[in-house]
């Protein structure tokens, strides 16, 4: 069988400052995820650069705005902890002291009653009778989902304790 390759779209820089200005007005993205884009169009470098220096003048991409939106969308609706919102925003090449900081907004509170939540439900669907090796699998997932270790084992050592 003859698989095509998926021609790259080719457009002008100006119609693409156009789309991504479009697009950045419907949802807050980073300069990673936009170059990508105008990388996919076949647009050269000094277009790229031209394009992204007039979206961030004009107020269309700003990666502390959009670092703060991305660490709030995915500790509220996907219930990832720090070390995997981290792990994401890193490979959007987002400075560092961008995502600490947006790190640093989550309420200490919330962020323990979030991984509460999700360990005690978590836990009702674990058919395992050992304690050590449900111990094991609760702190894979907590892990999985980006807790820190330390915070993780604690509420399962108090999970399980709860249990016997």
């Amino acid at each position: 069988m003859d698989y095509e390759k998926k021609q790259k779209k080719e457009i002008s820089a100006q119609s693409a400052l156009s789309k991504v200005m479009f697009i950045c007005s419907r949802q807050e993205k980073c300069c990673f995820d936009i170059r990508k884009k105008l990388h996919d169009w076949n647009l050269s470098y000094d277009d790229q650069d031209e394009i992204i220096q007039t979206l961030i003048e004009e107020k269309f991409l700003n990666e502390e705005r959009y670092t703060n939106f991305y660490v709030r969308d995915k500790f509220r609706f996907n219930k990832w902890g720090k070390i995997k919102i981290s792990h994401h925003l890193k490979q959007k090449q987002i400075p560092e002291n961008l995502i600490d900081n947006a790190l640093d907004q989550i309420n200490e509170k919330d962020y323990k009653e979030s991984l509460g939540d999700i360990l005690s439900h978590k836990i009702k669907s674990i058919k395992e009778d050992d304690p050590y090796q449900l111990r094991a699998k609760l702190y894979r997932f907590a892990q999985g989902r980006g807790f820190e270790s330390h915070i993780a084992l604690n509420f399962i050592d108090k999970l399980i304790s709860e249990l016997e």
